[in-house]
């Protein structure tokens, strides 16, 4: 099905594509996932119907750039995360995800486990030599100071596609934080609640356009665009807890 052309992104070899973004009520949610369901396919990495766990664990320097560019709102803007499912090994992602206006771009590479490790213990090293520039990049943030670790995120995310336009709509559920990132694997991790219930968060992601059928079940929702970050959210919960 066809859709509204926009105006797609490339910086060199990155993809850039759209994000919008929404603060749903759990009615809203329901509604949107029934009609969703019948023109889009849930993501394969699904547990079942509800989706799978994201734990990420972010990054920032001294001066903490990545969040003030969100607070802000800035144009443009940088942040790194490790990022595991499941909270298991069998795949744990080193990502970065950049933005150019309006558009988004994630990059990621796989690392094994005992890489993770040292990067935890600041032995990052070994990333000189790597074949990834992601982590090469990495390496140079890693230097700079108190570079560190900063926050953990945990959500279900319930994830659908459709081939049109590559479009992607994930729903984000029960959103917690945590600065206790000693073991990200550690299924008994003390987090605490971002979102109040019923409450959640709604990304749409395509290229180049968004086809009709998706704009339909967006047409009522402009009250409920945000330019919410989890990531932010997430380090003014801890804030606030701290005081």
């Amino acid at each position: 099905m066809k859709g509204t052309r926009a105006t797609g992104r490339h910086a060199g070899s990155k993809v850039f594509r759209h994000e919008l973004k929404y603060y749903l009520h759990w009615s809203d949610y329901e509604t949107i996932r029934k009609k969703l369901r019948l023109i889009a396919y849930l993501d394969p990495h699904s547990i079942d119907e509800t989706g799978y766990q994201i734990r990420s664990l972010y990054f920032d320097d001294i001066q903490d750039m990545a969040l003030e560019d969100k607070k802000n709102a800035a144009s443009s803007g940088r942040k790194y995360r490790i990022r595991i499912y499941n909270n298991s090994d069998a795949a744990i992602k080193m990502e970065r995800k950049s933005k150019i206006g309006g558009y988004i771009c994630k990059e990621a590479v796989a690392i094994a486990r005992d890489e993770y490790a040292s990067i935890m213990t600041g032995q990052t090293d070994f990333l000189k030599e790597t074949e990834s520039s992601l982590l090469r990049d990495f390496y140079v943030e890693s230097r700079q100071p108190l570079f560190a670790p900063r926050i953990v995120t945990d959500y279900i995310r319930e994830a659908y596609a459709m081939e049109t336009g590559n479009v992607r709509v994930t729903f984000d559920k029960q959103l917690m934080t945590t600065v206790d990132f000693d073991d990200l694997f550690n299924d008994q991790l003390a987090m605490v609640s971002v979102i109040p219930q019923p409450m959640l968060i709604m990304e749409v992601k395509f290229d180049h356009f968004l086809p009709f059928n998706i704009q339909y079940l967006l047409q009522n929702l402009s009250n409920q665009r945000t330019l919410i970050s989890k990531y932010a959210v997430c380090r003014e919960k801890t804030k606030n807890l701290n005081n």
